[in-house]
Formats: structure tokens, C-alpha cells, sequence
């Protein structure tokens, strides 16, 4: 590029200093000196110019390639974008069938462990009432049966000293002392049979009360999942 200033330089001396012509503003010049160095300037130009140049001369055609490809860009990009959403819109619609399937499965078996766990509280229950109540009926049968024999006894022994006055009078005693002890002694059978009833009725509560809280954090747990599906959540232990 120094070349290409310094021949401008030495164009422009040539001008300046060139012999006019009378009574005009041109002048004469020695034209193989301007030649030589107008070659000169066109092979110090670099090369990049006439490239600009070609470039200016195909503006309009490269403008409208790059115009044609950036559409072709943006169209492929739209036809990209809405596959991707079909796709993601695919994936989610599988991720909620599945997610309502393992919901509904486990829901089911939620329901199955309860009824599983009711009906084995009801027949433990149902048990535990029956061999109370035969328990309670023998207890009370036996407590009949001494009090009874206690009471014939008592008239038997009675019977034989009511010809004897001291005899008679200690007789009465002794058998209203049997008497009271039968009675005590029948109330004091009442009263086991009575606590072991209710301490079995008591276990009972505590199993029922045990099922109702695995069903209450099973449902608990259920809802959580529900609200957070697809989330990776393991499984719930029911019998924990």
C-alpha cells in the first residue's frame, strides 16, 4: 500500500508540474510516465479490493442466498422445534399414564393391605371375645358351683348340730363365713374374669388403632406421590 501513495504522490507532482496549454486549463503531460505509474498503483493494490469489488458486484445475489438459507435455517428450526415439542408432549403423556397406573396399583393394593389388615383385626377381635366370654361363662359356672356346694355344706353341717345350742350357734358362724367367703370368693373370680376381658379388649384398641394409622400414612403417603409424579419416590411399606 506504500507503493500505491507514493506513485499518487509523484501522479500528482507530474500534474503540478506539467506545462499548460495557452488560454486553457489542461495540460500536457508525458504520457508513458502516467502509464508506467498507473501500472504501477493497479499491481500495489492488494487483491482483497477486487474481491470487494466482486463482492459489491454479487451484493443482490448474496444477499438473497443468505437470505434463501437463513429461511431454510428458520423453517428447519420451526419443523425441529415443534418435533421436539410433539416429542416432549409425547414423553409427558406417557410419564402420566404410567404414573396413574402405578397410582391406581397402589391404591389397590393400599386398599387390599387395609381390608387384609381389617379383617384380620376383626377375626383376632371376634377370638379373643369368644374365648373371653367362655373363659368368663367357666369362671362364673365355677363360681356357682362352690358357692353352691359351699351352701349345702353349710345346711348339711347345720342340720346335724341344730339340736345342740353352742353347736348350733357355731354352725351359723361357720356357715356364714362359708356363705362370705363363697360370695367373695365369686366376686373375685367375677372381677379377674372382668380385667382379663378388658385387658384383651384393650389389646384389640391398640392393634385397631395401629391399622388405622398404617392406612392413615399409606393414604398420606399415596397423596404425595400423586402431587409428585414422575419423581422417583420408592414404594411405601404399609406394614411398617
Amino acid at each position: 500500500m506504500y507503493r500505491v501513495f507514493e506513485a499518487l504522490d509523484e501522479l500528482v507532482t507530474i500534474m503540478e508540474e506539467a506545462r499548460g496549454l495557452p488560454m486553457t486549463s489542461s495540460c500536457v503531460v508525458p504520457r508513458g510516465d502516467v502509464l508506467e505509474l498507473l501500472d504501477e498503483i493497479r499491481d500495489a493494490l492488494p487483491g482483497e479490493l477486487d474481491d470487494a469489488q466482486d463482492v459489491l458486484d454479487r451484493r443482490d445475489e448474496i444477499i438473497g442466498n443468505a437470505e434463501h438459507q437463513a429461511q431454510q435455517t428458520i423453517s428447519k428450526a420451526n419443523l425441529e422445534a415443534e418435533q421436539t415439542l410433539n416429542d416432549a408432549d409425547a414423553e409427558a403423556d406417557r410419564r402420566l399414564a404410567e404414573a396413574t397406573v402405578h397410582a391406581d396399583r397402589m391404591v389397590a393394593d393400599a386398599r387390599d393391605e387395609a381390608d387384609r389388615t381389617v379383617a384380620a383385626g376383626q377375626a383376632e377381635y371376634d377370638t379373643l371375645v369368644g374365648r373371653s366370654k367362655a373363659e368368663a361363662e367357666r369362671m362364673l359356672q365355677a363360681g356357682r358351683e362352690a358357692y353352691e356346694q359351699a351352701v349345702e355344706d353349710a345346711r348339711i353341717e347345720q342340720a346335724r348340730l341344730v339340736s345342740q345350742t353352742e353347736v348350733v350357734q357355731a354352725a351359723h358362724a361357720e356357715s356364714a363365713r362359708i356363705l362370705d367367703a363363697s360370695a367373695e370368693e365369686a366376686g373375685r373370680q367375677r372381677a379377674e374374669c372382668d380385667e382379663y376381658v378388658d385387658g384383651k379388649l384393650g389389646e384389640f384398641e391398640d392393634l385397631l388403632a395401629h391399622t388405622l394409622r398404617t392406612v392413615s400414612k399409606g393414604r398420606t403417603h399415596l397423596r404425595g406421590q400423586l402431587n409428585g409424579v414422575g419423581s422417583g419416590v420408592a414404594p411405601f411399606d404399609y406394614r411398617a
